[in-house]
């Protein structure tokens, strides 16, 4: 059964390149988090039609990952909303900083918005006729913050716990820490007496202690080998890219993963040599080799996607990043999150 949602309220649960929203209606109008930028048509069309004329007044992001900001430049455009970020990320934003902001660190895009307002935890919010606390949430982002309505049990989580999990923890690939802080955070929504969790991917859903029971196991199997969360990371990270651009040559890949730092900094750990020998005794996958080969440029009549990705040799790449990409390659098909047709990934 759905659960049931305040009349002020609106879920608009989205694909997975895009981060969930939640809608405020009442006297003011507000949008919690907006969304991919390739998906910023899509997230205009969802508030219009959901507003029905009125006009989005406020919009507020839980954490500044492109998948949760990236329609924000959109939204000022259009209803010239009164925004707030965290705190945490404000001179970043004002001189839009993107090697401070996670943007290029990720490989992904987000059009610069502005900022009109700071959000930190210990504030109080008005929110659809309702109030709202700021809660800190680091773990998967140092800076992510969580709303939560005493008054109706409904926490709006982000990317600090979903269904089944949380997001990559992406602080522990730079050699920070961030382990402790996502036990931390889980601990915190422990605490809470939260009847219902809107995630940032993925259904609503009630069963709360459930769900903190799945995310602390799979927080004790990560931190028990770190080189767990940079494999995830790295799957993660070509998952997204596939799901943005629905075709990568795998040709190509070795050199679009060389183009992230990210993923130069979960390759720093993680066992090459042992990835290289896993490869080598996988020759097929889904019934096609799975290593990097040219290919003629198109896919059923149509162009490749042109990468902005640094010219190199393919010799550069021999080593470790071809390793890397034939290994993510049949991690994705073998998990049937993609699949390969005339030596092109595509999303599944």
């Amino acid at each position: 059964m759905t659960p049931i949602l305040p009349a002020s309220m609106r879920f608009f649960e989205r694909g997975w390149l895009s981060a969930n929203n939640v809608l405020f209606t009442g006297e003011e109008t507000a949008l919690v988090d907006s969304g991919y930028v390739t998906h910023a048509p899509q997230t205009l069309a969802l508030v219009r039609h959901a507003l029905q004329g009125r006009p989005l007044e406020r919009l507020l992001n839980t954490h500044l990952h492109s998948d949760h900001c990236g329609g924000n430049a959109a939204l000022q455009a259009a209803y010239g909303c009164h925004t707030a970020i965290p705190q945490a990320e404000a001179a970043k934003v004002a001189v839009w900083d993107e090697e401070a902001l996670s943007f290029r660190a990720t490989g992904q895009q987000c059009a610069r918005f502005s900022f009109d307002a700071l959000l930190a935890p210990g504030q109080q919010l008005s929110l659809g006729g309702m109030e709202w606390e700021v809660l800190g949430a680091p773990g998967h982002d140092p800076h992510a913050l969580l709303l939560f309505c005493p008054q109706e049990g409904i926490l709006i989580a982000g990317d600090a716990l979903w269904e089944n999990g949380f997001g990559v923890i992406f602080p522990e690939l730079e050699g920070e820490s961030g382990f402790d802080e996502t036990r931390a955070t889980l601990d915190l929504i422990a605490s809470l007496d939260a009847r219902l969790v809107i995630p940032g991917h993925g259904a609503m859903f009630t069963d709360v202690a459930g769900a903190l029971k799945r995310a602390y196991s799979r927080l004790d199997y990560l931190s028990a080998d770190p080189e767990r969360n940079a494999e995830n990371a790295v799957k993660v990270l070509v998952k997204f890219l596939l799901l943005e651009r629905q075709r990568i040559a795998l040709a190509d890949l070795p050199r679009l993963l060389a183009s992230i730092p990210v993923v130069g900094s979960a390759m720093g750990q993680m066992d090459m040599a042992a990835l290289a020998n896993e490869q080598a005794q996988v020759e097929h996958v889904d019934g096609r080799a799975v290593h990097p080969t040219a290919d003629t440029g198109r896919v059923d009549g149509s162009p490749v996607h042109a990468f902005n990705v640094p010219s190199h040799t393919v010799e550069a790449f021999d080593s470790p990043y071809t390793i890397l990409a034939n290994w993510a390659i049949a991690a994705l098909v073998r998990a049937q999150a993609a699949h390969i047709v005339n030596n092109f990934l595509l999303d599944r």
